[in-house]
């Protein structure tokens, strides 16, 4: 019963979150401990955490203010995916979220602190298997959704694109700030990088960029041509991962052949006959 109501004050909040409403945490809390019996705010805290990253598993969006915990309990998976079942509606949800226009506040940018630290850690973790009956009754994965969101994606090549003539400037390569060209627009998706920039002595610089609304540990995806590409280039590869690009948007680097940077988990598979 406790773990119901968790999960559905979770879902109160991620909805109203999703649809652009301001919302109190910290109200929320205050009228769920009532029902809960000896639990914590931490603790509480800690299984909003644990929703984070049963969603995160599920390939859906989560609230950015609850950072997932991925060691969790096949129990609340199973409390999650039967919420999702007996709330169909909440697809629409993520189906608008998924496509809808970005309106970030541009004019608060600031290229010296957009850039921070990586991933301290690996995030990822195996999720609980799940049986058969209580498969996700959500068939489409919205967080790759949300990448293939074309004005998300064009918004977040393009900051890129404004962060690196800024650096070549800031280093006095003026010249070479000139010169950076925003490949996936002028020849589209198939080279297997974005971006293609200069370091600061004149080599090129390829880049990848991953964008998203929501927060730092999100995965991301990436097709057989960008997976390949840096494989041959990998000393000059790089991909920026922009996070809470409506809000608040920053960013980390990570460098090298993708297979090395991140943990890879094949989605989709190719067969002949």
């Amino acid at each position: 019963m406790e773990l119901e109501l968790i999960v559905a004050d979770y879902f109160s909040m991620l909805s109203r979150e999703l649809s652009g409403e301001k919302y109190n945490k910290s109200e929320y809390l205050k009228k769920l401990l009532p029902f809960l019996s000896r639990r914590s705010d931490g603790s509480i805290e800690f299984k909003h955490q644990n929703i984070s990253a049963v969603l995160i598993h599920l390939g859906l969006p989560y609230i950015k203010g609850y950072a997932p915990r991925f060691n969790y309990q096949k129990i609340l998976a199973d409390h999650v995916l039967e919420y999702l079942d007996n709330h169909p509606s909440i697809e629409n949800q993520f189906k608008r979220y998924s496509e809808s226009d970005i309106s970030p506040s541009r004019q608060n940018i600031s290229y010296e602190k957009l850039v921070v630290d990586p991933l301290a850690k690996a995030m990822y973790t195996l999720e609980p298997p799940v049986s058969y009956r209580s498969k996700n009754p959500i068939k489409i994965n919205y967080l790759e959704k949300e990448l293939r969101n074309c004005n998300l994606g064009k918004l977040g090549e393009q900051y890129v694109l404004e962060y690196e003539k800024w650096r070549l400037n800031m280093a006095g390569k003026e010249n070479l700030a000139e010169n950076v060209r925003w490949i996936s627009q002028e020849e589209g998706d198939g080279a297997g990088f974005d971006i293609l920039s200069s370091n600061t002595n004149g080599t090129d610089k390829y880049i990848e960029v991953k964008t998203t609304r929501l927060g730092k540990e999100t995965p991301f995806f990436f097709s057989r041509n960008e997976l390949f590409f840096p494989q041959t280039n990998s000393e000059n590869y790089h991909l920026y991962r922009l996070f809470d690009v409506e809000q608040n948007a920053r960013m980390f680097i990570k460098d090298g052949r993708l297979d090395r940077i991140c943990h890879m988990v094949p989605l989709t598979f190719k067969g002949y006959f």
